[in-house]
């Protein structure tokens, strides 16, 4: 009762009308009434809804952080000792699969492609000759070499493409050793820790690629509080804990961290905005199951008048009446109402600070904002 009491008292103020902004006359009554016609809520952007019993999800929140989503990852490695010749791409650039990374240089390559060059051109000469003119053991000879020879210039880094070029070409000038690394997938660079002129051993990583339209949260779960959640599950992701991004679990790890004795869940959320970032710590809410229905507002509906928490009730079609409620626990975007609303009520739930606005406006005196 003292809940009501209070705002009731917040409420009593002087009445007068004020022209609108929108081109009408609003009306706030000495009880706090405001009265707006259809057109002017309209304009307002003001939407009107039926307070019922929902249905809320129940759900569990937990600590995450966000990582790189290793299905949509990759690493770019020279399978050979090389000396870097150039770069093409820097760090946060976003580069298309097939796209020239970084140009190498290598001793063991520029053998390779002379021993490919030399192996094309005897290939070339048996095949033209024939199994008629040649010894079918030369012609099996020169075969083999060409293959193998092509094996370890693929081996050694150099694409089909770049592999068709060299042997189009003929030219022996052209074995000098140099090879282009290229993206394997589309993404952005996240690391490319390497500098023009190092001498780079294989199987350092010159450039990490990542997809980050899609990216994971791991979240860390308590085994002891942790319910039945599946795959798929439901869950909601946020940097601030009011903005909300949805994801769905995908995978539960099967091992306990050796040092906070908790579970990971592996949570997929997608990232079109590139708002997530890998390293940021978020908030996680996981929908667990569903519980009885209550009487529940939305989030945006519920605005603090007087320190109390109160929705605009909608009475007839163009009255609404600041009414302190009795909120209980927010359960995802839903607040949960334990008095001041009943089943039916209409209130307003968008548009809510304008009305409240107009109501603190009125309240300081006709001339205010004068």
């Amino acid at each position: 009762m003292t809940l009501f009491l209070t705002l009731g008292a917040a409420l009593i103020a002087p009445a007068y009308a004020q022209e609108d902004r929108h081109g009408g006359r609003d009306g706030v009554d000495a009880g706090g009434v405001i009265r707006l016609t259809a057109a002017q809520q309209l304009t307002a952007g003001i939407v009107c809804d039926t307070v019922l019993p929902r249905a809320l999800n129940e759900t569990l929140r937990v600590p995450g952080e966000v990582v790189i989503n290793a299905y949509r990852s990759a690493r770019v490695t020279p399978r050979i000792t090389a000396q870097v010749v150039s770069r093409h791409v820097r760090l946060g650039d976003y580069v298309e699969s097939g796209q020239r990374l970084v140009t190498l240089s290598s001793v063991a390559m520029a053998e390779a492609q002379g021993a490919l060059i030399v192996a094309d051109r005897e290939w070339q000469r048996v095949k033209s000759l024939g199994r008629e003119t040649v010894s079918d053991r030369r012609y099996t000879e020169a075969r083999v070499a060409k293959q193998q020879a092509l094996a370890t210039v693929l081996a050694y880094g150099m694409t089909s493409v770049q592999v068709t070029a060299l042997e189009k070409s003929g030219d022996a000038s052209k074995a000098a050793g140099k090879f282009e690394l290229l993206a394997p997938q589309a993404g952005t660079i996240l690391q490319d820790e390497f500098i023009v002129g190092e001498l780079i051993e294989p199987g350092r990583v010159l450039i990490d690629i990542t997809d980050e339209s899609v990216m994971w949260v791991e979240a860390q779960v308590v085994t002891g509080n942790l319910p039945e959640i599946g795959k798929d599950a439901t869950a909601r992701i946020s940097l601030s804990g009011t903005l909300w991004f949805e994801g769905k679990v995908i995978q539960r790890h099967h091992r306990l961290d050796k040092t906070t004795r908790t579970q990971g869940l592996r949570i997929e959320m997608d990232n079109p905005d590139d708002r997530f970032h890998a390293g940021q710590f978020v908030e996680v809410e996981i929908v667990t199951g569903t519980g009885a229905p209550v009487l529940a507002v939305p989030r945006e509906a519920v605005t603090m008048i007087e320190g109390v928490p109160a929705v605009f009730k909608l009475e007839g079609s163009h009255e609404f009446h600041a009414t302190a409620i009795d909120a209980g626990p927010t359960v995802g975007d839903w607040i949960v109402v334990r008095g001041g609303l009943t089943n039916g009520d209409e209130i307003a739930v968008a548009g809510v600070f304008y009305l409240k606005s107009l109501m603190l406006k009125s309240s300081l005196g006709k001339g205010y904002g004068q």
